[in-house]
């Protein structure tokens, strides 16, 4: 308040001088039975404006994430289910495996050899004549050029049968009847495999059955 041209003193003295005692008891007594409450203040004007700006436009956007995530929901739902198909898959694959190659050391002819092929993987042969089975361990087996594939051969009779394919360290079988066979090649052929071998064998191998 402003009092430039106000003669402040008799308010001064006024505000001096002490209250009676019966006023100021009324007015304590007055002040302990009123509740006591926040200052009301008005909500500014542009909140509102504001708040109905923001309404409008998530109005707006909820009908676009709900369509969003309809249609993101399923081909998630769908790849998850893919996922876990592919990796039960490749498990009973894996035990399918296993068991076969526990069932070939188990045959009482069972018998190993090794070597090394020219790029330099060690190559394990097992094989069973009696079971006219055998698998192929690689180990430290470079990965193929792209477009390109390792491939297994069995010699027999002196022509080179295809017999499956490697791409990189495991076990894997051989097919065609390793029985009948004298050996077990290695080449790299185009994706898809060949007919008979394209290139010199990195890996010729008697079988031993």
């Amino acid at each position: 308040m402003n009092l430039h041209h106000t003669d402040v003193r008799p308010l001064a003295t006024a505000a001096a001088g002490a209250p009676p005692a019966a006023v100021k008891q009324r007015t304590l007594s007055a002040i302990e039975g009123v509740r006591q409450l926040p200052p009301r203040l008005p909500a500014p004007a542009p909140a509102k404006r504001t708040g109905r700006v923001l309404r409008r436009r998530a109005g707006r956007f909820v009908p676009v994430a709900c369509l969003a995530a309809a249609a993101f929901l399923p081909g998630l739902a769908a790849w998850q289910y893919e996922q876990s198909e592919q990796s039960a898959q490749r498990a009973r694959q894996a035990y399918e495996r296993l068991d076969a190659v526990s069932g070939l050391l188990a045959a009482p002819d069972a018998r190993a050899a090794h070597g090394r092929a020219a790029n330099g993987a060690l190559m394990t042969v097992v094989a069973s004549g009696l079971r006219n089975e055998a698998f192929l361990t690689a180990a430290d087996l470079p990965a193929p050029a792209p477009g390109k594939t390792y491939q297994l051969w069995l010699d027999i009779d002196g022509g080179m049968r295809p017999a499956g394919f490697i791409n990189g360290d495991g076990t894997v079988p051989i097919h065609g009847g390793p029985a009948t066979a004298s050996a077990v090649g290695l080449t790299v052929e185009p994706a898809g495999g060949s007919s008979r071998p394209t290139t010199d064998p990195l890996l010729l191998m008697a079988l031993p059955v």
